[in-house]
This record gives C-alpha cells, structure tokens and sequence, in this order.
C-alpha cells in the first residue's frame, strides 16, 4: 500500500485554479500545475483498503489502489501502464469526469475522499511529457473491416481498441473535425482541444483511419456500410437535446446549448473572430443548472456578457450527503465549477413560462415563476411571476436519446422503450453486425461511461469477427449501478 499513515496525517489538497480576474481572459484550462511532490502526498492518502469501493464508483474498474502506490513510490511507468490497462483514454477523464470513484472512496466515510482524479491527470500528463505513451499497433491484421460511426468518447474507445486488436476500423464523423463532443461541446478552459488531437495522433499511428465531414446515411449510405465493412459500431450519442416548447419559442435569441458552445470553441481556437452566436455586452439567461450549463456560463463570461443568470426547477441541493443517497453512491449535493466561481448566479426553484419578445421577433425578457414540488409536480407559486431581461436565452436541459436520423431508420435497429438504441448482452442491435455503443445506447450519461461501453462494444465486435476475443469487456449494457 502507500503511506500507511497518509490519510490520516495528509489533508486533502487539490490544485489551485487561476485567478479569476486572470482566467475570465483567457480560453486557456484553469487549473495551475501541481508539484510531483505535493502530488505523491496525495496519492499517499489511498489506504489500499480491503474492498476497494471505488472500483465500484468507476465503471472501466480502474486499478486506483494500484496506481495510486505506484505514484506514491515515483514508478510513473508502471503507473501508467496500469492506468492504461483498463482506460483508454485518461487525459479525458481526468478532466471531465466528475469522479464517481471519489464519492465511493472508503476514506470518504468520514474524512475528505483521495483526489483520485487529479492523481490520474498528472500520471497521463507525466507519461505524455516524458514520452512513455507510445503508438501501439497490432502485430498482424485479421483483414476483417470495421466502420464506427460517431467520433465521441465511446466511437473513440471502441475504434482504439478494434484497431489494436488487428482490424481494419474507419471512424466516421458528419462535422469537419473528430472528437464529436469533446471538440464541439466541451470548452476550452475545460479541456484544450491539444489534449484531444494529441491523442487522435496516437490513434492515426496506430492504424485507425478518419473520416470526418461524411454525413452517414447520406453520402454514405446504409447499404454501402453494410456492403464494405463487416461491422458497425454506432456511436452517435444522445443528441436530441430536449426543448421547451412554450410562447414565444420562435423568437431570435433562443438557441440549444449545443448551438452556442461549438462557436465558444471556434472563437477560443481563433477560427472565427466574430462567431455567429456572439453574448458580448448582452443578458444571458441559461435554463438548466447542469455541466452544460456551467459550460455555457464559462464561455458567456469569456465572451463578455453584461450580466448571465442561471435557472434550474430544481430546489438548491444540500451541501451533505442526503439521507436517500448514502454512501458509495454519487449524491446529488451542491456544487460549485470552476465556472460558478466565475460568476455564481444560480435561481433555483423556477420556471419559465413565457419567452417575451419585443414585437420584431427577438427575445427581450423571460416570464418567469417560483415553483414548488407537489404530488409528484412542480407547481407554480402565486404571485411570485416576474420578467427576467434576456437577450440570449441557452437550453441546457439534456437530452432525450439518439436523433433519429437517416441512417438508423436505413439500417432497420430497434430502440427500446427509452427512445435508445436496443441491443443484447454483446452490445449488438437487432441487426446482426450492427452494435451500439455510448449514448446512443444507454443515454445521457458520462464520459467514463462512454469510454467504458466503447471497449465493452469492442469486445463484442471482435468477438462476433473472430469467434472469441481477449478484449476486456468492463460493464454489461444493463448496468447501471452508481450512475451518475
């Protein structure tokens, strides 16, 4: 194990986040570096304890007990080694992932959790700074042919490990670049696209082949999938955001989250210097206090916004554990982003109830009212209605499943009863060759879920091409236990 006594005489201690008034200037990741030294300490509060819970929290099963001793004695080699061995893709996690593993840790029974997420950044970044992650290529080819459509975390992870099994795999993405989300809906002070394109490196050299800007179903139809590769993997995600249908939804200013964030990026990128969807010196008023509304808060603030409210129907989350959420599992308690200490104005128990225009079709205020929850319902408070100014409203309000588009409706897959992607226990569809990864399949979900459906998915594929495989499979498709 590591420090035998190192959680109970080091404190948790997470790295420090650039000023404020330093970073609301810049696009660039927020967190300052932390010294290997302060780090080892940390990894040095893991107890190795007898059942590791967060094994549990995590569903690719990372080996953090193992990792976190390695660390702690400065084998960064093996560290790395073992943190590979069950997740593919550690730089994404360690930056997005909101570490479900942390609120599983036994430490965190009585005492501040391992910064188990920060110990997994540092041991990528350091394996990447000296040079130890290492294109992998398979040792021979089984010339069988593998298309995955969708360049997200789970398209990613699946292709990764196709292609390392000795298949010949070919990611399709519709928008001009690969990464699906983490290029178009994750921002850059949360994650510096270098991070994603220093990894697609990887995977190009690895033999993966890319194929962005084809529009699946379209330019390619369902038939020539079927007829050039022998599987497909779909790995779309779950981008049918959910609307809010009320008055005055036509008025200009009203956009989905996912048609603001990707200009956000494009302007932090230097690809644009006046995106389309452009907040400087307005009101903006996002509906949905999730990661995705934290998201869009970042990047109103960094494109100057004159003042930027949040709205979530919820009640305001306590700040311990509720009593219906016990440990190990991931409660839902108050939390404040990097974004939220940016600029922290969060309503909570509203509703809107009316998108108010000016009367040439553009937004100019939210009808807005208090809610509380009876007999199962929210219900508005009387007397409490108000009009909130809003030149840009954001929806940030999730998402409801895969679109269906095109080419699922080609191919002939069946969805379940949650609008996703129905597949087996081997993430294959009700077409045979045809499985389902990610999103797509499970809906809204996490990164390291993502991840982990992809190299389960993967597993299923080799197994269907080659009779057998000795790819790991982490999560069955039903598994949902502490999900987040």
């Amino acid at each position: 194990m590591a420090d035998p006594k190192g959680f109970l005489t080091t404190p948790r201690e997470m790295p420090k986040r650039r000023p404020v008034d330093v970073r609301i200037k810049d696009w660039h990741e927020v967190y300052e570096p932390q010294s290997m030294e302060h780090l080892q300490k940390q990894a040095g509060r893991c107890m190795d304890c007898g059942i590791p819970f967060c094994h549990e929290g995590c569903p690719l099963g990372n080996l953090i007990p193992e990792w976190n001793d390695l660390i702690w004695r400065g084998d960064k080699e093996e560290a790395i080694a073992r943190l590979h061995a069950t997740n593919n893709f550690p730089e994404f996690t360690g930056r997005l992932c909101p570490a479900p593993c942390e609120t599983a840790c036994v430490v965190g029974i009585n005492a501040d959790a391992v910064t188990i997420k920060q110990v997994e950044l540092r041991t990528i970044e350091e394996a990447f700074g000296a040079g130890n992650v290492k294109p992998t290529p398979p040792d021979r080819l089984t010339g069988k042919t593998v298309a995955v459509i969708g360049s997200g975390p789970a398209g990613l992870a699946a292709a990764q490990q196709l292609t390392r099994a000795g298949h010949t795999v070919a990611v399709y993405e519709r928008a001009d670049k690969i990464g699906g989300l983490l290029r178009y809906g994750i921002p850059e002070f949360k994650m510096e696209k270098s991070v994603l394109d220093r990894r697609l490196n990887q995977m190009e050299k690895e033999g993966t082949r890319f194929r962005p800007g084809v529009d699946v179903g379209v330019e390619l139809t369902g038939a020539d999938l079927r007829r050039k590769y022998d599987a497909i993997v779909i790995a779309v995600g779950a981008t049918q955001w959910r609307d809010l249908p009320i008055k005055g939804r036509e008025n200009r200013g009203v956009y989905q989250a996912m048609e603001f964030l990707p200009w956000g990026n494009k302007q932090a990128l230097g690809e644009v210097t006046n995106p389309d969807i452009n907040v400087a010196g307005k009101h903006v008023v996002i509906l949905g206090g999730g990661d995705t509304g934290a998201d869009c808060l970042g990047t109103s603030i960094r494109q100057g916004a004159a003042s930027v409210t949040q709205l979530e129907i919820m009640p305001r989350p306590t700040e311990e554990r509720p009593s219906g959420q016990p440990w190990p599992t991931y409660p839902m308690i108050y939390r404040v982003s990097s974004a939220h200490e940016e600029l922290d104005n969060r309503v909570f128990s509203v509703s809107t109830e009316e998108f108010v225009g000016d009367g040439n079709g553009n937004l100019k205020a939210l009808k807005i009212v208090e809610t509380k929850f009876v007999n199962g319902k929210f219900e508005p408070v009387p007397g409490t209605e108000k009009e909130l100014p809003a030149d840009f409203v954001f929806l940030a309000m999730g998402f409801t499943g895969p679109e269906k588009w095109h080419l699922v409706k080609k191919l002939a897959v069946e969805f379940d009863d949650r609008g996703n992607i129905k597949r087996d226990e081997n993430y294959q569809s009700s077409v045979e060759g045809i499985f389902v990864a990610g999103d797509a399949g499970r809906g809204q979900s996490l990164i390291v879920w993502a991840i982990a459906e992809g190299r389960s998915a993967a597993a299923g594929v080799d197994k269907y091409l080659e009779g057998e495989t000795q790819l790991p499979a982490p999560i069955e498709p039903t598994d949902r236990s502490l999900m987040v």
